[in-house]
């Protein structure tokens, strides 16, 4: 038997603003970008990992929520309360610096972990917290 990750899903807020980031900063690749009963979800991914796909959709993208629970949502992604993502790279302090350039919202400038690899964190444009990491040595 044979299982992979296929896709996974981000919260945002504003598709325009998390594009400039996903797409523009980070350099993922835009795959989809589909509107449907008000809501709007684009796919993105990276060139190394065909088969891989980020979803960034609604806070809440289930069109049955109730106003109440699309709104508690909304609130916690607004205080980054939402999981994040963990993105592996080559270059650590490459990838923190291109990131802090662009004005991304530094959490942790990149250091070595105990468990085996040097990492950073930012913050996207929704709050999500999205981690870097590099295996050490």
């Amino acid at each position: 038997m044979n299982i992979k990750l296929s896709q996974c899903f981000i919260a945002v807020d504003d598709h325009d603003k998390a594009l400039a980031f996903y797409r523009d900063v980070l350099g993922l690749e835009v795959r989809g970008d589909v509107a449907f009963e008000g809501m709007r979800w684009v796919t993105v991914g990276s060139p190394e990992q065909p088969d891989v796909q980020i979803v960034l959709e609604p806070p809440l993208a289930n069109p049955n929520a109730s106003p109440a629970d699309k709104q508690a949502m909304a609130e916690l992604l607004a205080k980054g309360m939402l999981r994040g993502v963990i993105f592996s790279t080559d270059d650590c302090d490459a990838t923190f610096e291109r990131i802090r350039a662009a004005g991304g919202e530094v959490l942790q400038e990149p250091m070595d972990q105990h468990y085996g690899v040097r990492d950073c964190a930012f913050r996207d444009p929704a709050g999500n917290m999205l981690r870097f990491t590099q295996p050490r040595q």
